[in-house]
Parts: C-alpha cells; structure tokens; sequence
C-alpha cells in the first residue's frame, strides 16, 4: 500500500479499522516532505517532532476506541493560521521569530478532530500574491512542472496536497486564493461562504474578504475538512452562527435532472484560452445529458471587480498591517528615535508587493480620495452582490472557469502587476459577494491541470460539494496523479 497516496477519509477509515497507524502514515508522509520539499519548497517550517507526537497520541486513542473525525491523518497548515508554539510568520521578514502563545480556532478545530501538524506551508507574503512569488522565503514550484508556478497565496498547500505531502491543507481565500491554486495543482479547493469559518488566529489581510478554507485531492476529502474545521465562534465577529452540516455525507443525493446551471456571459472572455473554454463547455455539455438545464446569466458588473477588489482588499490591509511595527513581536531594527524605529523596522520587514498595497491602501483611504475610491468601490461591492443574487433566482449553481490559463511560467508575470491581477478575474466577485465557491480538476491543457469553478448561494455548501461531486464522478480527472521525478 503507497501510504502517501490515501485520501483523507481513505486514511481516516483505515487507521480507524487500525489496518495502519498514525505514527507509519505520519513517518511517511514526512519522507516524502523530506525528499521533495528541497525543490518544491512547499513547507517553510517542518514540524516533523510534534507531528510524531500528535500521531503517537492518535494512535493511543485508536486504540482505545475513541476516534475523531479525522483522527490521526496528517494535514498541511498554511503559515497565516496561527498555531501555538510553533513559528508563523504570514512568509513575511516582520514576523521573524514569532511564535504564537494560541492557536487559531480553525486549527484548533482540525486538531480537536484528530488530525497530525506536518507543517506550515509556503504563501504569498500576507497572502498579498497570484503566484506565491512574494513569500520572503522564495516561490513554490509546481509539482506538474516546477518551472511553473503552483498559484497563489496558497501555493504551498496546493503543491503540499498534489505532491503526496499530505492528506490535506487550509489555505484562505481573499480573491480565489484557493481556487486558484488548486486549478493549478490539479487538485480540489473549496472557499465556504464567508463567515462559515473562523478567522480568529488568521493573520489578517483584508478582513471583509478573508475566509478559510479547505484543500484536498478529491471532493469527499474536502467536504470531511470542511465539516471539521468549521463552526460559529465567539471570538470572531464576523462567524456565523448556523449549524455545522456534515457536507461529507449524502454527496451522491444529488438528482442532476432539472438543475439548473448558469453561464456568465461575462466570463467567457477573450483572455479566455480557447482549450480551457473547450473543457468547461464539455464539463456543462457532461451535466446537460444527465438532465441538467443551462441558463444564459449576466454579471453585468463582472468588469468592475478586480479593480474593486484593489481598491477594498489594500485599504484594510493597509489597517491590518499598521500593527507590525518592531515594538511587541517580529522584526526590529533600532532607529534614532520612536519613528526612526518604526520607518527601518517596516521598511526591512514587508516586501515590495506589500509595500505597493500599503501604498494604494493609504492613497484610497486619504483625505479628499475616500468617497471617489473607497467609498464608490464599496457601492460597486453592493452592485456585485446584488448581480449575484439576481442570478442565483434563474439558475441553482453557477460555473465558470477557475483560470484564464494554466499555470504560468515562474517570473513570467512577476513584473506586471495588471496583468498578475488579471489571474483573479473570474475568482473576485464571489469574494467581494461572500459566496462559496469550489475549484475541481477538469482536464489537461498542455500537460498542465486546469479547473472548473462552480459558485453556490450563501451557505449552500452541501449542495456545491454535491455538484462538485457529481463532475468529480463524470471525469477522468477526478484524482490527477503527479508524475513526481
């Protein structure tokens, strides 16, 4: 049995069966993190002492027979989630050295559920990126090809997962910074609606956007992550307090005849590479012979979002960000004097991309600039919520693509900002609404994974993980096998 290959609940059955412990798949997860991440450089801190540690407990819960959810499977988490005693740093130079005295509640979730820390994962500085080209600690390599970039800001988790790391990872999600990755992984990545998940313990970029998420190499696996990790919590304004549903269960309930599938005419761009068009068509035409009906949607304010988004998206993080400044934790650089501190500290400590951010942020929010950006951005938010929920009373499930493109050559875009932005075109507007959205395989475009995007209405993830199921069954491609070197 190749132990690194087992999907999360394949795992999770087994070592409840105790057909294998938590301690042999842990061991050889952390072979594989130890021979492959050199190249990939998917982790940035391996945590290979207490993930043998939390595995040799599972195993002494197993076998006394009181099993978690997940108990004993080895997961990534992407370095924005605060987890005690182990360093975080976001991938930036300002967090040098911080170790968290708590956990984040999505975390702590995951590990009340039985699963194993392996690591923290490699990310976009901030999570300020397309392309996992900003972390202070270099890009991660697409396990496809590692010329290539695995996306952004989650491309240490989705490289983690595809490259048999393990079972799974979180990632967040602000723009599509799950989605896409995952499209370019080859892997599945689901963005809950906002609010579904904790953000408490997350390293805050734009706090109206940010969501947790799950990331995993199938749609069960994903929807079993998902049950665990979220939840309402006190601590975290913004969660909602609604039951936790388990998604992983009665996925194959769904009766595709009659359902409802919006086209967005607005997505179907000329950017668009026609060979990803062809496989999205070919995704719709698969749900069609089941039964399913295709209604023509319009997004009419579709080409507003990516620059609402950066407008909105660098003005909190320009609030989020004012916190790290060499006084109580991370980086400090002794100035002159209080300000002298302040500049060399943050001047060393935040790369260019979130230097760049901080600027736009604090330019949008200036007096006698907030109401014409700003404020006008956030009445353009509403207009975007509200072309979704017009949408949503024609059809039941919205698909797109995830991407324009597969994954693109490392520092091919790294200079263009436009045009890095331009990866987040069809991932955007279902941030800026709050809706759930879910990236899944759905074919090969020169030797490289692309994704289809399937957007549900608010809190409807058990019907979205359903859908996504039911593509996941009708394709080849539902669990893409890297052809590791």
């Amino acid at each position: 049995m190749d132990l690194i290959k087992l999907g999360l609940k394949e795992a999770a059955d087994l070592l409840k069966k105790r057909e294998i412990s938590s301690v042999e798949l842990t061991k050889a997860c952390m072979d594989r993190i130890n021979s492959r991440n050199e190249r990939l450089n998917a982790f940035v801190t391996i945590t290979e002492d207490k993930a043998l540690e939390m595995a040799q407990r599972s195993d002494k819960r197993l076998k006394e027979g009181n099993a978690r959810l997940i108990e004993g499977v080895p997961l990534g988490m992407k370095d924005l989630f605060c987890t005690e005693g182990v360093l975080t740093t976001a991938c930036s130079h300002i967090l040098d050295g911080f170790v968290p005295p708590y956990e984040s509640t999505v975390s702590a979730n995951l590990w009340k559920a039985g699963g194993v820390l392996v690591g923290k994962t490699n990310m976009d500085e901030f999570a300020m990126g397309s392309s996992n080209e900003t972390s202070y600690y270099g890009p991660v390599r697409n396990p496809w090809d590692e010329s290539r970039t695995c996306g952004g800001s989650s491309g240490g988790s989705a490289a983690a997962v595809a490259d048999y790391m393990c079972m799974g990872a979180t990632g967040s999600d602000t723009g599509g910074s799950i989605r896409q990755p995952s499209a370019f992984a080859g892997i599945v990545g689901m963005k809950p609606t906002y609010g579904r998940c904790s953000r408490y313990g997350m390293v805050a970029f734009a706090s109206s956007l940010d969501q947790a998420g799950a990331m995993c190499r199938n749609v069960e696996d994903t929807a079993l992550m998902l049950r665990a990790m979220s939840g309402f919590d006190p601590m975290d304004s913004t969660s909602v307090d609604m039951p936790i549903e388990n998604y992983d269960q009665n996925l194959d309930k769904l009766t595709l005849k009659g359902l409802r599938i919006g086209l967005p005419k607005e997505y179907f761009i000329k950017e668009l590479d026609p060979e990803v068009k062809a496989i999205v068509d070919a995704a719709v035409a698969r749900f069609t012979k089941e039964g399913a009906e295709v209604v023509e949607v319009s997004l009419p304010h579709t080409k507003y979002a990516v620059p609402v988004y950066y407008i909105i998206a660098p003005a909190e993080a320009t609030s989020n960000l004012a916190r790290y400044d060499g006084m109580r934790f991370g980086l400090r650089i002794e100035g002159e004097n209080l300000a002298d501190t302040y500049r060399k500290s943050r001047s060393k400590g935040f790369g260019w991309e979130v230097k760049r951010r901080i600027m736009i942020g604090n330019y949008t929010l200036s007096s006698g600039y907030y109401d014409a950006y700003y404020t006008k951005a956030q009445r353009v938010r509403a207009l975007i919520a509200k072309d979704f929920a017009d949408a949503f009373t024609q059809c039941d499930v919205i698909f797109t693509p995830t991407t324009p493109t597969p994954a693109f050559k490392l520092g091919e875009k790294i200079s263009d900002p436009i045009q890095m932005f331009l990866n987040d075109v069809f991932t955007t507007g279902a941030s800026l609404a709050g809706l759930p959205g879910i990236s899944v395989p759905a074919g090969m475009v020169g030797g490289m994974p692309v994704g289809i995007q399937i957007l549900g209405k608010p809190f409807a993830e058990q019907h979205l993980l359903q859908v996504a199921w039911a593509h996941e069954k009708m394709t080849a491609f539902a669990a893409l096998d890297v052809k590791a070197a």
